[in-house]
This record gives structure tokens, sequence and C-alpha cells, in this order.
């Protein structure tokens, strides 16, 4: 943990907001920077049979723009002194941030519960609970 960064994945969600104080708190207690990543799922569907107007390119470029948006929105409202660096990248969630979760700077992942119970729980991939899995460091999951 000394001297590595905290990461904390968004997906904007009220509930990664909640997230957020932690891993602010948690970088500020240990006197680390915090690394921010977003991830952008890949566009679905064959090129070959296209209902939308546009590309999976450009629909791809139009969700990072919407994300980096987001993400200065985000950096604004942040209250720390300690480096922070912001990462979008395209992608399966969990995969990427299992990837650098275990990329060798990381130090902690502070990530939030989706909340889902009962039933919900098994229709919906737990993100927070698959990085707690594959992750090298240690993971703060908060609810």
């Amino acid at each position: 943990m000394v001297n590595k960064t905290i990461l904390w994945p968004t997906d904007f969600t009220e509930t990664a907001s909640h997230a957020l104080r932690y891993a602010v708190e948690m970088a500020n207690l240990y006197k680390v920077g915090l690394k921010i990543l977003h991830v952008v799922p890949r566009p679905m569907g064959d090129e070959n049979f296209m209902i939308l107007a546009i590309t999976p390119e450009e629909l791809a470029k139009s969700m990072e723009d919407a994300a980096a948006e987001k993400m200065k929105s985000l950096l604004a409202k942040l209250n720390t002194d300690l480096p922070v660096e912001t990462q979008i990248r395209m992608g399966d969630a969990t995969d990427e941030i299992i990837a650098e979760a275990n990329s060798g700077e990381i130090g902690m992942v502070v990530i939030a519960s989706h909340g889902y119970s009962g039933i919900q729980h098994f229709l919906h991939t737990n993100v927070a609970e698959a990085v707690a899995n594959g992750a090298q460091c240690p993971v703060l999951v908060v609810k």
C-alpha cells in the first residue's frame, strides 16, 4: 500500500459517488494519489446489420466524449491536494478494472457495491464482487 495509488472505478452513479468520499479519505490518509477509472462498454452489434445511422466507432467516440465531460465535472468538485489521474478505457468493466488493479501501481481499490439483493443479485453481473475476487491488492467495497 505504501506509495501506491488508490483506484476508484466509477460509472458516475450516485452509489459510485458515495464511494469517492472513501477513496479520497484513503488517499489523504496514506498521502498517495488517486486514479479515477471509467470504462465505456464496447458498442455491440454486427457491422453488416446496421440499424443505427452511426457507426460503432462514432458511437464509441460519443460515449467517450460524454464520459470525459462527466469526468471534468467530477474533478471540479473533488476536494484534495493530492495528485489525481483520470483514465477512460473501452471494454468490459470487470476486466479493465482488474487489469488496472493488478498493474503494480495500485495499492487499494475503492469501489461501490451495486446494491442489488435477492433475485436481482443473480440477474446482474456484480462488478464489485468480481473485482474483489480478481484484484491482487486490497479492495474496499462501499455500500
